[in-house]
């Protein structure tokens, strides 16, 4: 079937039905999903959907239905349902359809091969993976290995004359393990998400860290309650750049419920600082051409050198705030409406090593996880549970658990001091080590 073509078939259609601006956004998929347990196939999922998503504009008021049947009467259904359903909304001068004709340039997107595997390769790799993590004795149970893909097309059409796809695929692998020691127990996970097949870590380098992570974390001890440093491994990083995320949501900017709204282009951190946003990354996870509605995405610096340098909007925010789109359209599938989420969203890399950053913290946390809800995007304050490893005198001195850490986003992102040469941009949302010169930790 022709699905750019059924796009525009389905947006004329809405506006014969009275719609005076229509989108259509179609989504096509397969999933697999392979789990394993103690050696065994615990399940094989093989799945492919399909469905659409209709919005149609009447007179500035909006309305959404969607279905995931392609048939003639089913697509009519829905569309008479959109349009029944704008009559009884409010009307908002700024609930307009985007009118971007153009779309970024994105390599490596879409893995030909990744369907073309044979299943008995992928079941091996899980089974290896969970084999490799269980191998070191200090590791007693098995919470299971996972192998999962995906690949799928989008189509969108609207009534502007905007009419854009694009297909991609992505897979992953991941183990997670436990560790005893007497009563104690420790769990740790390990996983890798690709693109393309072929750039998947080995089944041994993940077996191994996620062991790592179980292990490591044995024979905890508590510190005292003190003011100290705290390094940031990349694997608590979210914590930090998700109170940053949701705090330049232009939406929230709108509502006053950002503690970063009224700072744009000040300073509001350390000018080691610098945080991006890219669709256009090759192979990038949350990379793609346009957003959810059809807007190119772009690379756009959001903090440059501490200094606070935009925010991000889909269409109908952005012409409520006299802006434009920034290309940040997020879409959880055609049974939504577009909302505002980030592409690749990560923090630069700095000039240190994280061994250097290490050796020169005199006393501090390393931390490895973070619990609870980071920084608030509203008020900036910052708490959460800590876990990792207590440095004394620039080396790992021994484990730590049940801390807490708390702060204000001020004085974290002003007291970021040393950031590492080890960004991962093979995550979504990625930071390399970094540190803060001081927080308060909560401990005995």
């Amino acid at each position: 079937m022709d699905y750019t073509a059924l796009s525009e078939q389905l947006v004329r259609a809405c506006l014969k039905k009275g719609a005076d601006g229509a989108e259509v956004y179609i989504q096509t998929e397969r999933r697999l999903s392979i789990e394993v347990r103690k050696g065994e196939i615990e399940t094989v999922k093989e799945a492919s959907s399909q469905g659409i998503g209709f919005r149609v504009f009447s007179k500035g008021k909006m309305a959404f239905a969607s279905c995931n049947d392609f048939s003639d009467s089913a697509t009519a259904g829905a569309i008479e349902s959109a349009v029944r359903f704008a009559g009884q909304t409010t009307a908002d001068p700024n609930n307009v359809l985007p009118e971007d004709k153009d779309a970024a340039a994105v390599a490596g997107l879409y893995d030909p091969q990744i369907g073309r595997i044979a299943m008995e390769k992928k079941i091996e790799l899980a089974k290896t993976l969970e084999k490799t993590a269980m191998k070191d004795s200090r590791i007693t149970k098995s919470a299971g290995a996972r192998y999962a893909e995906s690949e799928g097309d989008i189509f969108i059409a609207n009534s502007n004359g905007l009419a854009k796809t694009y297909r991609s695929s992505g897979c992953s692998l991941g183990v997670s393990v436990v560790a005893e020691k007497g009563d104690q127990k420790s769990s740790g996970g390990e996983s890798c998400s690709r693109r393309f097949f072929a750039d998947l870590r080995t089944p041994e380098e993940i077996g191994a860290e996620a062991a790592r992570k179980a292990y490591e974390l044995l024979d905890p001890r508590m510190v005292k309650t003190q003011r100290a440093a705290v390094v940031f491994d990349p694997d608590a990083a979210g914590s930090l750049l998700g109170g940053i995320l949701a705090a330049v949501n232009g939406e929230r900017v709108l509502q006053g419920a950002s503690f970063l709204g009224a700072r744009l282009n000040q300073t509001i951190a350390s000018s080691l600082l610098t945080v991006v946003d890219d669709g256009t990354r090759a192979k990038g996870l949350a990379s793609r051409p346009f957003d959810g509605e059809g807007c190119a995405t772009q690379k756009r610096a959001i903090v440059e050198r501490g200094v606070l340098k935009a925010f991000m909007y889909n269409t109908i925010v952005a012409r409520r705030a006299g802006v434009k789109s920034t290309g940040n359209a997020s879409r959880e599938g055609f049974t939504g409406v577009p909302g505002i989420g980030p592409n690749n969203f990560y923090m630069a890399a700095g000039d240190a090593t994280r061994a250097a950053i290490i050796a020169s913290t005199r006393r501090g946390l390393l931390l490895t996880e973070v619990t609870g809800y980071g920084i608030n995007p509203v008020s900036g304050d910052f708490s959460g549970g800590a876990s990792g490893f207590w440095i004394e005198e620039g080396k790992i001195a021994h484990p730590v658990k049940g801390l807490t850490i708390a702060g204000r986003a001020d004085e974290m992102l002003n007291g970021i001091d040393l950031i590492a040469d080890d960004l991962d941009l093979n995550r979504g949302r990625a930071a390399p080590t970094f540190r803060i010169r001081e927080l308060q930790i909560g401990g005995d």
